[in-house]
């Protein structure tokens, strides 16, 4: 029998739909997740009782900061291959509550880099974010013009996960890819994400909060292109790059490592209004809209360079905003019974 996929983070969003694509080409799946209250258990209890319905998903209830109980499952169940989608997301979250990120995304992720080593992981695949490039300006943002200036302290954890990731492939020759996750929606979504928190408001009349007073833009990518380039990542492990000049050296690969960063996005960015119109558009109600500043850690514009993905992977984004907040409504509709 094959080795099995470790999913960390495996009833949140983006892992439950990983852990499902995995399952239904036929891996074994090990997943872990605490389970915790940051958003509704109960939409995480939902996601968890289709993969355990599965004979070939074991689940693993523990935080990732323990790193005895982590080390543990390792010991047990021996993966080889690793996709960390587990931390602590949200990063206007980070703002209030800066050591639950740094127990979850730093020390979390140190738990899992030490698992790699003990089992001679083939490939540890884990989620960065296009939060990373913070301050940058230069849209699109692209991996290889290095993200250095963090805005939140979400960003700069991932940014530690990146840098850790390096150090351990260089130390021990386990190849790492990182992916910075641009804005990932669809059904299952987070409810602290916008378009689950505009939909909802606008089903029960009531406004919604827009930032930025709507001059934003966002790089929206529909979850089942987010999974199609984590799964395809997973399958093409990171190696040193041959042509890595250290003396000018290209922050997204390395000369000394099996290492990569690589961008999840749909490299379409959409205007936060145009984002709007669709959903009013699938619901047939108008929104209210409660026009708001810039919040702390934000940024007006995100868009995505996936050439180097699209290079490295074969990844290529296809499904269209109307299409993806499509499916994402008939999903809330029908889970939430509300119309």
């Amino acid at each position: 029998m094959s080795d099995p996929v470790l999913v960390t983070g495996s009833a949140g969003f983006i892992g439950f739909h990983t852990a499902q694509r995995l399952l239904a080409r036929g891996e074994r799946v090990v997943g872990i997740d605490n389970l915790n209250a940051y958003y509704d258990p109960a939409l995480k209890q939902a996601r968890l009782a289709q993969l355990t319905a599965h004979p070939n998903y074991q689940h693993h209830t523990l935080d990732l900061a323990d790193k005895a109980a982590v080390l543990a499952v390792f010991e047990a169940e021996r993966p080889r291959r690793i996709v960390h989608l587990g931390a602590q997301a949200g990063v206007r979250y980070s703002l209030e509550a800066p050591d639950t990120y740094v127990a979850s995304n730093v020390t979390g992720f140190l738990s899992i880099i030490e698992g790699a080593r003990a089992v001679g992981c083939q490939h540890l695949v884990y989620a960065s974010t296009s939060s990373a490039y913070g301050a940058n300006g230069k849209l699109p943002f692209a991996p290889s013009d290095g993200a250095s200036h963090p805005l939140t302290l979400y960003a700069a954890t991932k940014l530690a996960n990146e840098a850790m990731a390096h150090a351990y492939a260089h130390l021990f020759g386990i190849p790492m890819t990182g992916l910075r996750f641009f804005t990932v929606y669809g059904p299952w979504g987070r409810p602290d994400m916008a378009l689950f928190k505009f939909t909802r408001a606008i089903l029960r009349d009531e406004p919604i909060e827009v930032y930025g007073e709507g001059h934003m833009s966002r790089d929206f990518t529909y979850v089942d292109d987010i999974v199609t380039g984590v799964v395809a990542a997973l399958d093409q492990p990171a190696t040193v790059d041959p042509a890595w000049n250290p003396a000018a050296p290209d922050p997204s690969t390395s000369g000394v490592a099996p290492w990569r960063i690589l961008n999840l996005g749909a490299g379409q960015p959409v205007p936060l209004m145009r984002y709007i119109e669709v959903l009013e558009h699938k619901l047939g109600r108008k929104a209210r809209l409660n026009l708001m500043p810039m919040q702390d850690g934000d940024v007006v514009d995100t868009a995505a360079d996936v050439s180097a993905t699209l290079s490295a992977l074969g990844y290529a984004p296809s499904t269209p905003v109307e299409e993806g907040v499509g499916r994402f409504v008939d999903w809330y509709c029908n889970f939430y019974a509300e119309n």
